[in-house]
């Protein structure tokens, strides 16, 4: 099987339940309080539970939260390829999660932005691994060592990028210059629409794809409606699994792990895209970010739901 490798950042989810978003200046009373390991994590998880050998190649500190990273890594069997930061800590991300199961986010800075291309570089990828980035490290000081390690990879190598919300905001010379070493796009509607301007989600999954190389992929996730795929010039719909949310943090990276899991593992973008749609279906019914199902859980809720109801456009 590939690996799967993840260079974003590894953080410290600290996660409340309010009953709603404080106005400005006001106070909310948090209902609960938990502390995870997130982030990059949570994809690297849900590739592992998926059976996938799954790496960090990302900068990890030293200090309680670098030790709760580790610590939840090592738990799930996903492999840290890289030497601790020293004398300084992972930094955390903030998580107000309302009853809509919508979530608010603060994000500190720490050892996780402490990458160098030679960092990177210690997680050795070789052809037909899955090398996995987030628009969140095209931000600031990592941004040019993430840039100059992708540019230098070896042929075979398959780049995955998940855009997040920063990278339509991006200079267009960055924009191009990240699309060009990448093969799959992975995202949701918001942030393809927000890079094309085109609002319907399959209209914008295909203008994505008109600024990748014809050979790339394109996956666009329509929430709980499921998402559509872009390969060899034909689009497809795979049917979602709404479900009743509690808590929609790292659903999206429940989906991004459980599918490149499944390519790495030999399956077609259209079988890893039906089985990522039920994974995410499955993760926000649970809280906690990095509560990605199992591949058995996934079999079970696929076997309950008549398993593949792709369009078969």
């Amino acid at each position: 099987m590939s690996r799967v490798i993840h260079t974003g950042q590894a953080l410290v989810d600290e996660v409340v339940d309010v009953p709603g978003l404080p106005r400005r200046g006001g106070n909310a009373m948090a209902t609960s309080y938990g502390r995870y390991a997130g982030g990059s994590v949570n994809v690297l998880v849900a590739a592992a539970r998926t059976g996938a050998r799954a790496v960090h190649a990302g900068a990890v500190g030293t200090g309680p939260n670098g030790d709760l990273i580790r610590e939840a890594m090592a738990a799930e069997n996903v492999e840290l390829a890289t030497d601790l930061v020293p004398d300084a800590d992972t930094g955390i991300c903030f998580v107000m999660i309302e009853p809509s199961a919508e979530r608010t986010f603060v994000t500190t800075q720490g050892a996780e932005r402490k990458i160098s291309a030679d960092l990177l570089s210690q997680s050795r990828p070789v052809a037909d691994d899955i090398v996995c980035v987030t628009g969140y490290t095209l931000l600031g000081e990592t941004c040019e060592p993430l840039m100059t390690w992708l540019e230098s990879l070896v042929d075979g190598v398959v780049v995955v990028l998940d855009p997040s919300a920063p990278f339509a905001e991006l200079e267009p010379d960055l924009q191009q210059r990240m699309l060009r070493v990448t093969d799959v796009w992975t995202s949701n509607a918001e942030e393809a629409r927000d890079l094309t301007g085109v609002d319907d989600v399959e209209g914008s999954t295909e203008a994505v794809a008109g600024r990748l190389a014809p050979r790339a992929v394109v996956i666009v996730r329509d929430g709980p409606e499921g998402c559509f795929l872009r390969e060899a010039g034909h689009t497809s719909y795979v049917q979602g699994y709404p479900q009743k949310p509690v808590d929609t943090n790292g659903a999206g990276d429940a989906h991004t792990g459980v599918l490149v899991a499944e390519r790495a593992g030999g399956a077609d973008w259209a079988t890893a895209a039906v089985r990522a749609n039920a994974a995410g279906a499955i993760k926000v019914t649970r809280k906690g970010p990095a509560t990605a199902p199992t591949r058995a859980e996934v079999d079970a809720f696929l076997a309950e739901h008549g398993q593949d109801d792709r369009d078969p456009r």
